[in-house]
């Protein structure tokens, strides 16, 4: 079994969603159709698609993320298990509808989600009813695609996780970063003008304890949907 993870930038790796695969089996290749020449692949056979985050805009017109838009709407059709983390959450709104805009203001750091009453039954985020502190890195929002459910908010972004039919995610929030990712993503040249625009500089293990409990449960979770 195998998952196809679409990367956009390669400092943007899967990193806990990898760990959660490999302790279940489950393989995942890198599909990078931002590299010259890249082939894209055929995700017939993939037991489901990960879109990972990225520095660019869903709006940006690159062939490729057109490209990666195409194979996302082939995999939601075809039922098969998606999910979108930040830019990859957008990427899906977007394929599906959805209008991808800039939130009135970028959310940079560790700040607390709360979860709506759809997510108390949800088959990734139920029993977690109380505000979690998740780490954020992004500057645009979206609307929810026909027949979304709304599934998590924060006090400024009010998108922030959402279901589509029984096995298709957006996650706004990053699960899957490490305390090395998020350091390595503050020394990069592409998130220079995020860095600099922060009142004071990211702490990568504040709250590093829970998240890696919350993505073992709900990216365990995502897991057991494929």
């Amino acid at each position: 079994m195998r998952v196809i993870a679409f990367r956009h930038v390669p400092f943007e790796g899967a990193g806990r969603i990898e760990q959660v695969l490999a302790a279940r089996g489950i393989a995942l290749d890198y599909a990078d159709l931002y590299r010259p020449g890249a082939r894209t692949p055929d995700i017939s056979q993939a037991a489901g698609i990960v879109s990972l985050g990225g520095p660019m805009s869903a709006n940006d017109p690159l062939p490729w993320l057109a490209e990666e838009q195409r194979l996302i709407g082939q995999a939601v059709a075809r039922n098969q298990p998606v999910l979108g983390v930040c830019l990859g959450s957008q990427l899906l709104a977007k394929t599906l509808g959805a209008r991808v805009y800039p939130n009135p203001v970028k959310e940079i750091g560790w700040f607390d989600i709360g979860f709506t009453p759809a997510a108390l039954d949800d088959p990734l985020f139920a029993g977690l009813s109380g505000p979690e502190t998740v780490f954020h890195w992004h500057g645009e929002t979206f609307d929810l695609p026909p027949g979304a459910v709304r599934l998590a908010s924060s006090e400024a972004c009010q998108r922030q996780a959402y279901r589509v039919g029984a096995a298709v995610y957006g996650l706004q929030f990053h699960l899957e970063v490490t305390p090395a990712m998020i350091a390595d993503w503050c020394t990069r040249d592409e998130n220079c003008g995020d860095v600099r625009e922060l009142s004071a500089p990211l702490d990568p293990i504040r709250n590093q304890t829970r998240l890696t409990e919350l993505a073992n449960l709900v990216l365990g979770r995502w897991c057991d949907l494929l």
